[in-house]
C-alpha cells in the first residue's frame, strides 16, 4: 500500500478513504515538520515569558479570563481532556475514528496550532498501527468544534480511556502496549486545546458519507434504468435537447447516463407507442436525481476545503508579523449546513425510489404487471411488504432530514452562545444514506422481478449487465419466500459496488455525477 504524505494542504477524499477504509499508512512531509517546530517554539516562548494568551496561559470558555501560571500549564491541558471527554452513546465505527484521527493529523501538520512534533507522532503511530480510540457518537454541539469526541481520541494518546486493537476492545494503555507505542507522559501548553478543538468528527462522518453517496447516486441511476425497462418506460424524456435547454449539470448527466445504459433495449418505448407520457417518477427522474447530484457536488467542495483547514483556536501565525489570534474557525456552521443539504438530497433519492417501487407493485399503476409482482396473488403476497418496508424507511428519513443546523443552544455560561449542531447533521446524513441504500436495494430487486414478469427481452447495454449481477445472487420469485434475505443480498451488491462496476465496464466509461456539460449540439 502507498504511504499518504500529509502536509495539511492537499489531502483528497480518495486518500482519506484509502487510510480510513483500506489501512494505508501516513507520514508527515519535511515542510510540515518544519512548520510544526516553528509554531511550537512560539508557544514555548509565550509560556516561558508568562504572556497572556487564550488557552495557553488562560482557562477555557467562560474561564478565559483566568490566568494560569507557568507551573500549571501542563495540568491545565490534561484537565481539559479529562473533563471534556463526556461523549455518550454507541462508539463511532473504527472507519470513522480513523478518518477523525487522519483529519486531526492533517490539520495540525499545517503548523498553526503549536503542538510538539513528538505529540503528533504518537497520533500518527496509533493510526498506522491500528489503535482506534473508543469515541462515543453523541455529545458534540459542533462548536467549539467536536470537543467531546476529540477528547476521547486524545485520552488514548495518554494511555487513558478505551481503544480497539486488532478487533478487541480494551483499556487504552493495554492497546498501546500491545501496539508497541509509548503513551504521552503529559500534554504541554496548548496541546490539549490543539487536539480537541476542531471539526474533525463531523467532517470524518460527513466525508465518508459523501464518498459513499457518490456511488449511491450512480446506483440510483442504475435502479432507474432497470425500472424503466420493468415498466416499459418512455426514453424521449431523456433526450439531450430537453436537458440542454435547462442545463443543470446533474440533470443533464442523469439523462445521459440513462440513454447510455438503455442503449439497445427492447423493453423501453417512445412517446405515443404505448402511452403519451410517463408519470413523474420516470419522466422527471433526471431532474430529481440531477438536483440531488448537484447538492452532492456542493457538499464535496465544502468537505475538500474543510479537510485541509485549520479549525482549532487560538491560531498561531509565525513570521515577521507574528501573531496569535483567538477566532472562531472551530464553528461547524459551514459543514452543518452542507451536511443537512446532503441528508436532504439522499432522502429525496430514497423518496423517488420508493415511488418507483410502488408503481411496479401497484396493479393500477404498473401498466399490466401482476399485483405485487407475483403470480397467484392472494396465495402469494409477493413484494407487498417490500414496498411497505421501503415506505417505513423513507418516512424515517423525512424525520432525520429535518435540518440540525437550524437549532442552537448556549453552553459554557453563554460564552459559547451559538453552536452549529454539525456533528448531528453529519450523523443524520449517514443514517439517511444507510436507509436510502436499503430502499434502492428493494427497487433493484423489484425491477428484476418486473422485467422477468414482463417477459424479458433484450435489455440495454448497461442494464443487461446490472440484471445479470442481480440474478446471479437472487433468483426470480415464483412463490412467496423469506424476502429480507434477498433484500440484504441486494444491499450487499450495492455496498460492494458490483452494479456500478458492471455497468461502467459495459458502457465503457464512468457513470456521470458532477461532470460539466459537454455538447456540440446547436439548437
Amino acid at each position: 500500500m502507498s504511504i499518504i504524505k500529509l502536509n495539511g494542504y492537499d489531502l483528497s477524499l480518495e486518500d482519506l478513504i484509502k487510510v480510513c477504509r483500506y489501512g494505508h499508512k501516513v507520514e508527515l512531509t519535511e515542510k510540515a515538520i518544519e512548520r510544526i517546530k516553528t509554531a511550537r517554539a512560539i508557544v514555548d516562548d509565550l509560556v516561558e515569558n508568562e504572556k497572556v494568551s487564550y488557552g495557553i496561559t488562560t482557562g477555557f470558555g467562560k474561564f478565559s479570563d483566568v490566568v494560569i501560571s507557568k507551573k500549571d500549564t501542563r495540568q491545565l491541558q490534561i484537565n481539559l481532556i479529562r473533563s471534556h471527554a463526556c461523549g455518550v452513546g454507541n462508539p463511532l465505527s473504527e472507519e470513522i475514528v480513523r478518518a477523525m484521527m487522519l483529519l486531526r493529523i492533517n490539520a495540525l501538520s499545517k503548523g498553526y496550532s503549536g503542538v510538539r512534533l513528538e505529540t503528533l507522532q504518537v497520533l500518527i503511530d496509533m493510526l498506522n498501527a491500528g489503535v482506534h480510540p473508543i469515541v462515543p457518537e453523541k455529545g458534540s454541539l459542533g462548536s467549539s468544534g467536536d470537543l467531546a469526541p476529540l477528547s476521547h481520541m486524545v485520552l488514548t494518546m495518554l494511555g487513558e480511556g478505551e481503544a480497539i486493537y486488532k478487533g478487541e476492545r480494551m483499556d487504552s494503555k493495554d492497546a498501546m502496549e500491545k501496539a508497541g507505542i509509548k503513551p504521552l507522559e503529559y500534554l504541554s501548553s496548548k496541546e490539549g486545546l490543539s487536539l480537541n478543538n476542531g471539526t474533525q468528527c463531523m467532517t470524518a462522518v460527513g466525508a465518508i458519507t459523501v464518498y459513499d453517496a457518490i456511488n449511491l447516486m450512480k446506483t440510483a441511476d442504475i435502479a432507474l434504468g432497470l425500472t424503466m425497462e420493468g415498466l416499459n418506460g418512455i426514453t424521449c424524456a431523456m433526450d439531450e435537447r430537453v436537458h440542454l435547454v435547462r442545463p443543470h449539470k446533474g440533470q443533464f448527466n442523469t439523462a445521459k447516463n440513462m440513454l447510455e445504459m438503455l442503449d439497445g433495449s427492447e423493453m423501453t418505448t417512445e412517446q405515443g407507442e404505448l402511452r403519451v407520457q410517463d408519470s413523474y417518477t420516470l419522466r422527471c427522474s433526471p431532474q430529481v436525481h440531477g438536483g440531488c447530484k448537484d447538492a452532492l457536488d456542493y457538499v464535496v467542495k465544502k468537505i475538500e476545503i474543510e479537510m485541509n483547514s485549520v479549525t482549532d483556536n487560538p491560531i498561531i501565525f509565525p513570521g515577521e508579523n507574528q501573531k496569535i489570534i483567538s477566532g472562531g474557525n472551530f464553528h461547524g456552521e459551514p459543514m452543518a449546513l452542507a451536511f443537512d443539504f446532503l441528508g436532504i438530497a439522499l432522502s429525496e433519492i430514497a423518496n423517488i425510489s420508493e415511488r418507483r417501487l410502488e408503481k411496479m407493485v401497484n396493479p393500477a399503476l404498473s401498466h399490466g404487471l401482476p399485483a405485487f409482482l407475483v403470480n397467484e396473488g392472494g396465495v402469494n403476497s409477493g413484494f407487498m411488504i417490500v414496498q411497505y418496508s421501503a415506505a417505513s424507511l423513507v418516512s424515517e428519513n423525512k424525520v432525520l432530514a429535518h435540518p440540525a443546523s437550524v437549532d442552537s443552544i448556549p453552553s459554557s455560561a453563554n460564552q459559547e452562545d451559538h453552536v452549529s449542531m454539525g456533528t448531528i447533521a453529519s450523523r443524520h446524513a449517514r443514517d439517511i444514506l444507510d436507509n436510502a441504500r436499503k430502499v434502492l436495494a428493494m427497487e433493484i430487486l423489484a425491477s428484476a422481478q418486473a422485467i422477468d414478469l414482463r417477459g424479458k427481452k433484450k435489455l440495454g447495454k448497461g442494464t443487461e449487465e446490472a440484471y445479470k449481477v442481480i440474478r446471479e445472487r437472487t433468483p426470480f420469485v415464483d412463490k412467496d419466500r423469506i424476502m429480507y434475505k434477498d433484500i440484504n443480498i441486494c444491499e450487499d451488491i450495492i455496498k460492494e459496488n458490483l452494479l456500478v462496476e458492471a455497468v461502467e465496464k459495459a458502457i465503457g466509461k464512468e457513470l456521470l455525477v458532477s461532470e460539466e456539460i459537454v455538447s456540440d449540439l446547436e439548437l
